[in-house]
């Protein structure tokens, strides 16, 4: 496009030019070869400019595929982990119910988590990495405005948090508090795990037993994940 205008520039030019004098200008020659000389120089510089765009825009593709790759591989770690979160509720009541890990959403950085979701995503990042402090500020925030599932889930956050926090009677009637505001979902059966295993981190096994014979009466046929993980606690509650 800059060269057309250029030419055209120079058609219009050459059209406003006098008639020509007996004795030829002996500057015209040099006149053209400048603007020659202009054009060719424009030409260069559009041909450098779209180098440097096709370079920036395939650093850029590639920068995004690099991220790409990295948001599936924590994406199939975090699912694997909440297939796996059984053995690892029955070494720590903060995991209590094998928690079923969700996916951690990515959230800026430069950006505070304002809204449920956010929040929730947010603290569970928090929680994998055991920052019970922040899960537990997080699930709170949550629960001012979330409603729904995003209620049950922030609930179950914060009963997670107050058990990696080691307030184990809290997290006990967080759990509770969870399974009870939706006592059909599928995060029923892990909030009864989990309160079970407070109970059992406070030395309580007979309510601990309680909570497994309430999640066995009224879930007769879990996930393998919360079977095997309610047969280790029944093992350590002496349960009948």
């Amino acid at each position: 496009m800059a060269l057309k205008q250029s030419m055209s520039q120079m058609q219009a030019s050459g059209s406003t030019l006098a008639p020509p004098s007996a004795t030829p200008a002996p500057s015209s020659s040099s006149g053209n070869g400048d603007l020659t000389a202009q054009l060719l120089d424009r030409v260069n510089t559009l041909e450098q400019q779209q180098r440097d765009m096709r370079g920036e825009i395939d650093q850029l593709t590639n920068d995004l595929q690099q991220k790409t790759a990295a948001l599936a591989k924590q994406m199939a770690d975090n699912q694997f982990a909440a297939q796996n979160g059984g053995g690892a509720a029955a070494s720590a009541p903060a995991a209590a119910a094998g928690a079923g890990a969700a996916t951690a959403a990515a959230t800026s950085a430069s950006r505070p988590a304002t809204t449920p979701d956010a929040l929730l995503a947010s603290g569970k990042a928090a929680l994998q990495k055991r920052d019970y402090d922040t899960a537990h500020d997080n699930a709170e925030q949550a629960l001012k405005n979330a409603k729904g599932a995003f209620k049950v889930d922030a609930q179950f956050l914060l009963a997670q948090s107050l058990a990696g926090q080691k307030e184990y009677r809290q997290s006990a009637v967080a759990y509770y508090d969870a399974y009870r505001q939706s006592p059909k979902s599928a995060r029923a059966p892990d909030a009864l795990l989990g309160v079970s295993a407070s109970l059992l981190a406070m030395g309580d096994k007979k309510a601990a037993c309680q909570a497994l014979g309430k999640l066995k009466a009224e879930f007769p046929s879990p996930t393998q994940r919360v079977s095997h993980a309610a047969e280790i606690y029944s093992s350590r509650g002496g349960c009948q």
